[in-house]
């Protein structure tokens, strides 16, 4: 069997898949023991609905999930998601990875149980999120691999995939991918394919001088299986949904790192610049007078789910601060600039936050805690501003989107199979994929059903014809000594689709901005270069952004109406 992509879906299908006993090849771009999304922590395991403390069931939460973004959602998935995720939780803690508070650092507090010693998040009686050490996964995850006998091929980037007898739609049998040290090429052949690789960045928003800051996940994750599953024929399903930015670009905050009251944050303190509290309030608009109101359900609520901004039903929402306009609130009389208030704080939620949840999540760890703490940062005394709109991490237009809060991806079956036979899909290639739990609980999902194809899977000779031009294709950059770079063609499609594809869209504009995406393909992608192996990444991974910018336009000519679900 064959997983592409060694992020935690990828290593848990690879798991999964090894425990059954047949052979399994990961093809990683980076490095698997710290790659991917997740490959520098988490701070949250949501959706645990079936741990010993939940208040919620899996068909509950599941429900739930689709109804507050009016259907489109991948019921399936999140239902996979729901029913499994404390299951990996658990095989993830037999692995080395911490997931209780197994050093009473939190004891007493009103998150945890003192029992299980898990400590919860957001909604504090039904009890379906746990806050996790999720710095310690992704090495537990790579340990694993290498105990099963995984063959994990690190700095390798696979770029095409391989199907019965070269047609497009046809049966996969395969995948080619190039060395990214070394310039190799690599034909792989499989019984089964399980393509487990991001979703794509970079398609509105790309700095030339900081292109660490282009989108809120690792810069590298470029949506490369999008590409690959495209150009084979795979169905996609929403993906001309797209949201404003924050967290990207060269005008962005760190991620996490200016005072804010969402995710990571939930539930802090605010004040305006006087040190007047900004209210937080339930769903009803009841005004909340304590801080552990904030994390119960309102009178009559049954439960609620963290994320108030992409819900659309109050049936499952909260508010606080961050829902509020910035205007609104200077209509209130309240001044900027608004602060994070942790010292207003109980002594164990402010800890749990600036600790625990801002020293686990990806991105996080080093950047904001460790260097914060460095510059002299102390939550016990100290505000932290929040800059842009006044609560995310930068004011962006309205043509600078990111595919990001329940994306569009890869149609899938009860198996977690394309409509391609032999392939398999999970975590973010998947369409409304969501966090870590998500990703591991449809990874082993995946890995699991695609070992039941494999056995049974008839062999297939490669089609050497279509593994020759998929080599001429990719090593094509490395033989000119002129041209366009990478970075140039990244910024040349960014602003190709901020033009015709932003917050606005027409027939007219999506059809432009098309021919102007053929003539990059037609005149610029022929010019590109590339000095060495690690250029030549760079530059599949712009090509693979081109594509990716085209299946974007041609979904959103298909839909012809307007969502306000899809933000369309």
């Amino acid at each position: 069997m064959l997983v592409l992509g060694g992020g935690i879906a990828g290593c848990w299908a690879a798991i999964a898949a090894a425990r059954e006993g047949v052979g399994v090849t990961l093809v990683e771009k980076g490095a698997t023991v710290s790659s991917g999304a997740a490959g520098s922590g988490c701070d949250h395991w949501e959706s645990a609905a079936t741990n010993p403390c939940s208040g919620v069931t899996p068909e509950e939460l599941t429900r739930a999930m689709i109804a507050d973004h009016g259907g489109y959602n991948n019921g399936i998935s999140h239902y996979i998601e729901c029913r499994e995720g404390y299951d990996r939780l658990l095989d993830l803690e037999a692995m080395g990875g911490k997931i209780r508070d197994s050093e009473d650092e939190f004891a007493g507090a009103e998150f945890r149980d003192e029992k299980t010693k898990f400590l919860f998040a957001y909604d504090y009686v039904n009890r379906f999120t746990l806050r996790v050490w999720g710095t310690t996964f992704k090495s537990a995850l790579h340990a694993e691999c290498r105990r099963l006998g995984v063959q994990v091929i690190d700095r390798t980037m696979a770029t095409s995939l391989l199907s019965e007898e070269g047609r497009q739609g046809g049966r996969i049998i395969g995948a080619t991918a190039v060395n990214g040290r070394t310039g190799e090429f690599l034909v792989l052949r499989a019984g089964a394919t399980v393509l487990a690789m991001s979703r794509p960045t970079r398609i509105w928003l790309f700095s030339t001088g900081l292109p660490g800051l282009s989108e809120f996940r690792p810069p590298q994750c470029t949506g490369d299986g999008h590409a690959m599953g495209w150009k084979a024929g795979v169905e996609f399903t929403m993906m001309e949904k797209s949201v404003q930015a924050e967290w990207s670009g060269e005008r962005s905050y760190p991620p996490y790192g200016t005072g804010n009251t969402h995710n990571t944050w939930y539930a802090c303190s605010m004040v305006d610049a006087e040190g007047r509290e900004i209210p937080w309030v339930d769903r009803d608009g009841r005004l909340l007078e304590s801080v552990s109101e904030r994390y119960r359900p309102a009178p009559g609520q049954r439960f609620f789910i963290k994320g108030g901004g992409e819900s659309y039903f109050p049936l499952h929402d909260y508010l606080g601060p961050d829902t509020l306009p910035v205007d609104q609130l200077l209509e209130q009389g309240f001044k900027l600039p608004f602060y994070a208030d942790l010292p207003g704080m109980p002594e164990l939620e402010r800890r749990a936050i600036w600790g625990l949840m801002v020293g686990e999540e990806g991105k996080t760890k080093v950047p904001i805690l460790q260097n914060y703490t460095g510059a002299g940062f102390d939550p016990d005394t100290h505000l932290l501003q929040s800059y842009g709109d006044g609560w995310r991490s930068g004011a962006f237009l309205p043509q600078e989107r990111q595919l990001f809060g329940l994306p569009g991806g890869m149609m899938n079956d009860w198996e977690l199979r394309t409509n391609l036979e032999g392939l398999f899909a999970a975590g973010d290639q998947l369409f409304a994929s969501n966090c870590h739990g998500h990703a591991a609980a449809t990874g082993h999902y995946a890995g699991r059903h695609a070992v039941e194809f494999a056995m049974h899977a008839a062999d297939a000779p490669i089609s050497a014809e279509q593994a020759e031009i998929e080599r001429d294709r990719i090593m094509a950059p490395l033989d000119r000594k002129r041209g366009l770079t990478w970075k140039e063609l990244n910024a040349a499609v960014a602003r190709q689709m901020q033009h015709h594809c932003g917050a606005f869209k027409t027939a007219d504009l999506l059809e432009s901005g098309l021919a102007a995406l053929d003539d990059l393909e037609e005149h610029e992608v022929p010019r590109l270069r590339a000095g060495n192996p690690h250029e030549l990444i760079r530059t599949l991974e712009v090509m693979n952004i081109l594509t990716n910018a085209r299946l974007i336009l041609h979904a959103s000519l298909a839909r012809q109406a307007s969502s306000k679900h899809l933000q369309w």
